[in-house]
């Protein structure tokens, strides 16, 4: 286990994506590819799936994805008009409930920003770009600070989804608007360190990753117009990149967060937007598309990239899409497949774990840019009436599924 986790290791840091050893639980980990470390894992599901091992069905209405400490697992969810940050047991059971900051009070106002974990401590980020700090042990709040209200930020038709990302003694956060684009705080007290210019654009529903590009490190982003990167030191915009495909609905509506890999930066759109790949300069102070795609132009599950190809689920329209592969270095299709509903995914040793949106049907796909190659599937039937957008999470062999107010905990280790 030790050798496989520490080649997955080296892999992300020579592909230039920053590696902590600082014991971080976040959004679509591991440092937000997508791609976890476990091992250990079936290589197939029993007809019914994997044992459920619990379910807590208690939970107020989200579609954020549970992180780990402490012995807990910590979520978010929407209270009237505050979000909440939920901390469970291992067993699924509420240790502590406690108001995270405003909720977003329009269309689709569930929470969706997984919290952030680092030793005792949990980062979360309301609907309305509130900020928190807690005591993750009892729920203590050490600092709070309304982000995007102090910055003047804007606001999507959808509020703010962004799930914080922590570098060393900082923190990163997107108001966007006209006086910056993003910040960062000391994580320790909520106090800024250094702001942004601002691009004039307004954040998109999409969380930063942190990469190490040629020896110097930067945060990554993707805006309404633009995908842009910020120098970590003192908050400067090194480049920007707009979005070739005219946006749909006024402004474009972006939800997935960029993968960057040896000086390349992939985004995705959704909508008929498509996505594109990005090429850095040698010294991080340009950028360029170098090629745009149509076929996968995913709406909110996330991609992953393995072995040179780029796997997700692309947008017909609001009530259905399919799962497709395009080549990572052309963004030529490899195949296009329909199963069941657009939706989520991760991957783990190997595998692809997909979550359909429509019915909540969980699949074990073996990664292949010849076909799309179903192992096995199941379907959750928890939780109320809605989308299954929250993402997968695996975590000690166990598969971490939502679906609005349910969290369903699932065996997946090898007997």
């Amino acid at each position: 286990m030790k050798s496989k986790l520490s080649l997955l290791l080296l892999a992300l840091i020579f592909s230039g994506v920053v590696y902590s050893q600082d014991d971080i639980s976040e959004w679509r980990e591991e440092n937000r590819t997508g791609i976890s470390a476990e091992t250990g894992l079936l290589k197939s599901w029993p007809e019914n799936g994997p044992t459920l091992l619990w379910a807590n069905e208690e939970l107020s209405g989200g579609h954020s994805s549970p992180s780990f400490g402490n012995n807990s697992i910590y979520i978010t969810g929407i209270d009237g008009a505050d979000d909440i940050l939920y901390a469970l047991s291992m067993d699924g059971k509420l240790l502590w409930q406690k108001v995270m900051g405003r909720a977003w009070n329009q269309g689709y106002p569930d929470s969706r920003s997984t919290p952030t974990v680092q030793g005792k401590y949990v980062y979360t980020c309301s609907g309305l770009g509130d900020l928190s700090c807690f005591d993750g042990t009892n729920g203590d709040i050490i600092w709070q600070y309304k982000g995007s209200t102090e910055n003047k930020g804007t606001y999507g038709k959808w509020g703010i989804a962004e799930s914080l990302l922590i570098d060393g003694d900082k923190i990163y956060y997107t108001p966007g608007g006209p006086e910056t684009m993003t910040i960062a705080l000391n994580k320790k007290t909520g106090e800024i360190i250094w702001r942004s210019p601002s691009i004039n654009d307004d954040p998109g529903y999409a969380s930063p990753i942190l990469v190490n590009h040629n020896g110097a490190k930067m945060l990554i982003n993707a805006a309404t117009t633009y995908v842009y990167g910020v120098d970590v030191e003192n908050g400067d915009i090194l480049w920007k990149v707009k979005y070739e495909a005219e946006a749909v609905w006024g402004k474009h509506i972006v939800c997935v967060t960029p993968i960057y890999k040896d000086g390349m930066v992939y985004s995705s759109i959704g909508y008929n937007a498509g996505g594109m790949m990005v090429k850095i300069a040698e010294d991080g102070k340009s950028a360029e598309m170098v090629w745009s795609d149509k076929v996968l132009d995913i709406h909110n599950g996330g991609a992953v990239t393995i072995d040179g190809y780029i796997y997700g689920s692309n947008w017909l329209n609001n009530k259905t899409g399919n799962w497709c592969c395009i080549d990572w270095n052309t963004g030529e299709k490899k195949w296009e497949e329909k199963w069941k509903c657009k939706g989520s995914i991760i991957a783990a040793e190997g595998l692809l774990y997909i979550y359909d949106e429509k019915d909540g049907f969980a699949g074990l796909v073996k990664p292949s840019p010849e076909k799309f190659d179903l192992i096995s599937s199941f379907q959750v039937t928890q939780g109320k009436m809605g989308p299954y957008w929250a993402h997968p999470v695996i975590h000690n062999g166990v598969l971490y599924l939502r679906h609005t107010n349910a969290l369903m905990a699932y065996d997946i280790k090898a007997k």
